[in-house]
């Protein structure tokens, strides 16, 4: 099976390199599951100081990403059949366990645009074909997103956990977040693990972790246990 290609465009590329020595992120491109490229705008300027910015028409506090080196740097990549660009922006839709999965399930490669300074020239948009947040907050670049993105979809590829079934019943894959979890000592500060989970009985335990499951998502997460609800 090919490598699930990742290519990242971002003024900061050496922010990525601990990806590749992270745990089983490092593991997965190690073992040639995914792979991840980077590709720096600067490197597609053309003028002589290699400028990726410049004043914004009309005014105003900060520098512009300038749309020809953004483009030339995407259209430098290799296209792959199944392809999805992704735009890093806080005005995007925000990011959500669905979207992991289905950029994992869906594509060969996403590519990642990484902006900077205020923001980047309008015409950047249309190079994307989802434009994603990870919420309502402000980073001074897209590199963090790009990063959550990678580790969120990597995870999912086949082969990088050793036991796929703890991807199971994890936080959000249901919109239910996880149940608790326990393990050696049986007791630690007067504090017990919950007898159900020493008894053995396999129908019990999983009984258990899904009103755990439910219970929680309530307490924590009401607007998401609305929607496991509506979903029944």
């Amino acid at each position: 099976m090919a490598a699930f290609r990742l290519d990242v465009v971002s003024l900061a590329p050496h922010a990525f390199a601990p990806l590749e020595e992270l745990g089983v992120i490092g593991r997965a491109f190690a073992a040639g599951i995914a792979e991840l490229h980077l590709h720096n705008p600067r490197d597609y300027a053309t003028d002589r100081y290699r400028k990726v910015d410049d004043e914004p028409y009309g005014g105003g506090a900060g520098m512009v990403l300038k749309p020809e080196p953004v483009y030339a740097a995407v259209e430098a990549i290799p296209v792959l059949p199944r392809r999805r660009v992704l735009l890093m922006t806080p005005q995007g839709t925000p990011l959500g366990q669905s979207d992991l999965q289905r950029w994992a399930d869906d594509c060969d490669q996403l590519v990642l645009l990484c902006g900077h300074y205020e923001g980047f020239d309008e015409r950047i948009r249309p190079l994307a074909d989802e434009e994603v947040s990870l919420g309502d907050f402000v980073l001074t670049g897209g590199e963090l997103p790009a990063m959550t993105i990678i580790n969120g979809v990597v995870r999912l590829l086949p082969g990088t956990v050793g036991t796929a079934h703890s991807l199971v019943e994890e936080s959000h894959s249901d919109l239910l977040l996880e149940h608790p979890h326990y393990t050696r000592p049986a007791e630690f500060r007067g504090l017990s693990v919950p007898d159900v989970l020493r008894s053995g009985d396999h129908g019990a335990i999983e009984h258990w972790r899904q009103q755990q499951r439910e219970q929680r998502t309530a307490e924590r997460r009401p607007d998401l246990f609305t929607r496991w609800q509506q979903q029944q």
